[in-house]
């Protein structure tokens, strides 16, 4: 379906990139050049915009008078956010505007794709309610992994790769990153779909029933056994057996394991000879298993047998552009378990309190965190007020004596690009990232002398610094207008001069 979008973007060189991606996706891109131009444009084609695609920093109308504007207004157009600067106080101050996703500038053509992709779908309002929490029984596909960052897109097409064959697949991460979900897909991709997908928790195994548990024993194999046990290698049979926190076996069986491994064989406590076993092995662990090796706590052998095809998944603070379309989905899925008369939304101030919130529990925990909130909720949308413990360990964020969740704004405001933010950034280490790929020595150095020994031209050393802040920040015209300390009308104007493309700054050799 091809969805119309309204870029509004002071920046040339934005807009024409970001026309580029949209039209290569197949829609439509219309431009404003602030928000002033972005409202009028609604006045026209209303009815006709899908999504908003904002920039936060504009002359004349910047984006968060826009989104004040488009509140006063009751528009309900999805708006998504780009932002040029890191800091969570950016995001929570757009969240709480009311902007449904943001992403952070330079923004590549997939991560716009799936923020567009949300957008369209809460503006159709084609999502469906799953009916609560998914049994663990129930077949889960890679569709319905809930993602929009690059990281976790990443995961799920390695994912599908793995699919593809039986090689032995290690997930690693922290616990509640969603690793069994993961593992329930490449099943539910692979050949095996409509075979046998058990679990094993080893961590919550005793040592002493480990073996008897994976392999199973026959009956009279040792003092209590009464009859006789199907392992969980022979109940997997045909299809996929899940080790969950694999670092927890205990080295004895990570013997018999290696075995079942290599020769497709398992050994039954008690069993005059082995068994052949067909099984997909997929294993996960919150530890770093090349650090156990290391202490004599995992078999090195065993750990190049397993660890063939590894996939880390991200913690959920390190992609916390997951967290609004997490929220909506789990807040759809709850109401619908618990069959509200009623739609359920999300408060934009619920939204920024989440998104600030840096969930060391991951998945797991903002999942239970919503279960909660919907069960209790009595209004048609969440707020803030109905996450108090998230609320208490967020700074800035408090409790007012009525229970009322209020945010200390400290010292920044959309309004003020210049202001530094003092919390945590979105994206870890973002800003030194923002340069990377422009080297800062002394290669780049603008030099005060020619070749000559005299000192050059003033005009020659200021091309030479507008090129070169040109491409430090990747044609960011207003970013390159306030670090030079001039108005963009100056930019423009020393660009013409000089003969500078904004696209291509680097200057051709003679």
């Amino acid at each position: 379906m091809t969805a119309h979008i309204l870029v509004i973007d002071d920046d040339p060189v934005q807009r024409r990139l970001l026309k580029n991606m949209i039209e290569r996706s197949g829609h439509v891109a219309h431009m404003a050049e602030n928000g002033r131009a972005g409202l009028d444009m609604l006045d026209r084609k209303g009815g006709l915009i899908n999504v908003i695609l904002l920039d936060l920093m504009m002359p004349e109308m910047n984006g968060s008078a826009f989104l004040d504007a488009l509140a006063e207004r009751e528009n309900t157009i999805p708006v998504i956010v780009q932002t040029g600067q890191g800091g969570i106080e950016t995001v929570v101050m757009a969240m709480r505007a009311g902007a449904f996703d943001f992403v952070v500038k330079p923004v590549s053509p997939e991560r716009l794709g799936v923020a567009v992709g949300n957008a369209l779908k809460m503006d159709q309002r084609e999502g469906r309610s799953r009916g609560g929490r998914r049994n663990r029984t129930e077949s889960v596909h890679f569709d319905d992994i809930v993602s929009a960052s690059p990281e976790m897109l990443r995961v799920i097409e390695l994912g599908r790769r793995a699919a593809q064959s039986n090689i032995p697949v290690v997930l690693e991460g922290e616990s509640g990153v969603g690793k069994e979900m993961v593992a329930r897909a490449i099943q539910a991709a692979s050949e095996r779909a409509h075979k046998p997908f058990v679990t094993v928790n080893c961590g919550a195994i005793p040592h002493n029933l480990v073996e008897s548990i994976l392999f199973g024993h026959e009956k009279g194999a040792f003092t209590g056994a009464t009859e006789r046990h199907t392992g969980k290698f022979m109940e997997a049979d045909g299809g996929t057996l899940f080790l969950d926190e694999i670092g927890d076996l205990p080295l004895e069986v990570q013997v018999k394991l290696l075995r079942a491994v290599q020769q497709g064989e398992i050994e039954t406590i008690g069993a005059r000879f082995p068994q052949k076993v067909n099984v997909r092995l997929i294993s996960a662990t919150n530890r770093d298993l090349i650090n156990e090796v290391r202490e004599g706590r995992f078999r090195e052998d065993l750990y190049y047998r397993l660890n063939v095809f590894p996939i880390t998944i991200p913690a959920l603070r390190k992609r916390k552009e997951d967290i609004p379309v997490l929220v909506r989905a789990f807040v759809q899925r709850f109401a619908g378990e618990q069959k509200l008369a009623r739609p359920l939304g999300v408060s934009a101030d619920a939204m920024a309190l989440l998104t600030s919130y840096d969930w060391p529990g991951n998945i797991r925990q903002l999942e239970n965190a919503i279960f909660r909130a919907v069960v209790l909720s009595e209004g048609a949308e969440l707020n803030a007020a109905d996450f108090p413990q998230i609320a208490a360990q967020v700074p800035g964020y408090g409790l007012a004596e009525d229970g009322a969740v209020t945010w200390e704004a400290t010292s920044q405001r959309m309004s003020d690009p210049t202001s530094e933010s003092r919390l945590p950034g979105v994206y870890p280490d973002f800003r030194p990232a923002e340069s990377a790929s422009v080297d800062t020595g002394s290669d780049n150095a603008i030099l005060s002398v020619d070749k000559g020994g005299h000192v050059r031209k003033l005009a020659e050393v200021e091309e030479e610094l507008i090129r070169f802040a040109l491409k430090f920040y990747h044609g960011q015209m207003s970013q390159v207008a306030r670090k030079l300390g001039i108005g963009r009308s100056t930019l423009y104007r020393k660009l013409k001069d000089y003969g500078i493309d904004p696209d291509n700054p680097v200057k051709e050799a003679a």
